[in-house]
């Protein structure tokens, strides 16, 4: 018998409890199913039931429990509700306060997502993503391939956009200039692309050369230019309740009044002011995931809704994907990055892969027009 593995009497309390709630998504320890917990520290049981959420994101960086399967093991836990079941730590309960009393998007924290995530480095992303470095949903109708599902989705976002030569299109958060490359030389298209990373701004920069293309490393709320046609792409989950009003309302200032905006954006299926508190603490940090009421009511009197797609289940594999070329590349990148950091990243991956797969996020691209467009649109699928 291996004592790592097997609590002490004092330790017995703890272990009953969390597997107790574990066994009500057939989840066990130590067990022989891909998405069982395997335990190497007995502190384990205690450390999740006291701290949560962050508590088992943390236990897993420091090495205390493997599972062969972690996108597998999410779905589940996802599926069975079990964070609605595990107590919070005092300091999370404390930043959900924080949340509803501070604006932590505001202009001065809104910088604070790319020094902490976007500018960890190009290195990682050029390995983990396609060759125009998407970090959004892909979109897998009919295709095989990462690099042909992102291509899908740049496509896809183009022809919703209805974007002909010539228009001037602004890209809200336009990332390493994917985007803002694939719509000029697809499209023919006048580019403005902006960010809150210097490593992305230097990056889409070279991407974009010769192309007709500006990147500009700006906040949204500094927009004073008019568009044919707006895009923001994974950019709105930093936005932050207390500023969807004015982010809606920046987009209906720039944008002509002819245009069409379409926001791409993960989704939640509940209104909330913070995320899950280990993505908040270790990955996006002042992030929110919006939900439909809520850019309901902030796009209220300003757009026309003319189309709302969901694809969230694509995420799935976006990520999955993403994963395998994080594992597949660590030899290039463990030089630069930690152990805990490795741990980390394939956490983040794999335990947001399972919370699509159980369908609790969801993807959203939604068009909007100010005035609604004369006749309707046939928008492509």
């Amino acid at each position: 018998m291996n004592l790592l593995t097997t609590p002490s009497k004092a330790n017995s309390r703890w272990s009953s409890a969390i597997q107790q709630l574990a066994e009500s998504a057939g989840i066990g320890f130590n067990g022989s199913h891909p998405w069982d917990i395997q335990v190497h520290n007995p502190g384990f049981y205690q450390r999740v039931l006291q701290d949560g959420i962050v508590g088992l994101g943390e236990s897993y960086m420091e090495g205390w429990w493997e599972c062969e399967r972690l996108d597998q093991l999410f779905t589940r836990l996802v599926e069975a509700h079990l964070s609605e079941k595990i107590p919070q730590q005092l300091s999370v309960f404390l930043s959900l306060v924080w949340a509803r009393l501070a604006n932590l998007q505001s202009r001065q924290r809104a910088w604070i997502v790319g020094e902490e995530h976007y500018d960890l480095g190009n290195d990682l992303f050029e390995i983990m993503l396609d060759s125009r470095m998407q970090y959004s949903c892909a979109y897998w109708k009919e295709v095989n391939t990462l690099e042909e599902a992102q291509e899908a989705k740049l496509d896809l976002i183009c022809r919703k956009l209805d974007l002909e030569p010539g228009m001037k299109l602004l890209d809200i958060g336009c990332g390493w200039g994917g985007l803002a490359e694939f719509a000029a030389s697809r499209y023919g298209a006048s580019v403005v692309g902006i960010t809150i990373s210097k490593e992305q701004q230097h990056l889409a920069r070279d991407r974009c050369k010769g192309l007709d293309v500006e990147i500009r490393l700006q906040d949204y709320r500094d927009l004073n230019d008019t568009f044919d046609r707006v895009v923001s792409v994974g950019m709105f989950e930093h936005v932050g309740p207390r500023n969807y009003d004015t982010f809606f309302q920046t987009v209906r200032k720039v944008i002509s009044d002819n245009g069409l905006f379409l926001l791409h954006t993960i989704g939640s299926l509940q209104s909330d002011l913070s995320v899950n508190p280990w993505i908040e603490k270790y990955i996006f940090p002042n992030g929110c995931l919006p939900s439909m009421l809520q850019i309901a009511k902030s796009t209220e009197g300003l757009f026309v809704t003319e189309d709302w797609h969901n694809f969230g289940a694509d995420y799935d594999l976006t990520l999955v994907e993403w994963e395998k070329r994080f594992k597949a590349g660590w030899p290039e990148l463990k030089e630069n990055y930690s152990d805990s950091f490795y741990r980390m990243f394939r956490y983040y991956l794999l335990s947001c892969a399972g919370g699509f797969r159980a369908r609790d996020l969801q993807l959203w691209q939604i068009v909007l027009s100010p005035h609604g467009v004369p006749g309707g649109i046939r928008v492509p699928r």
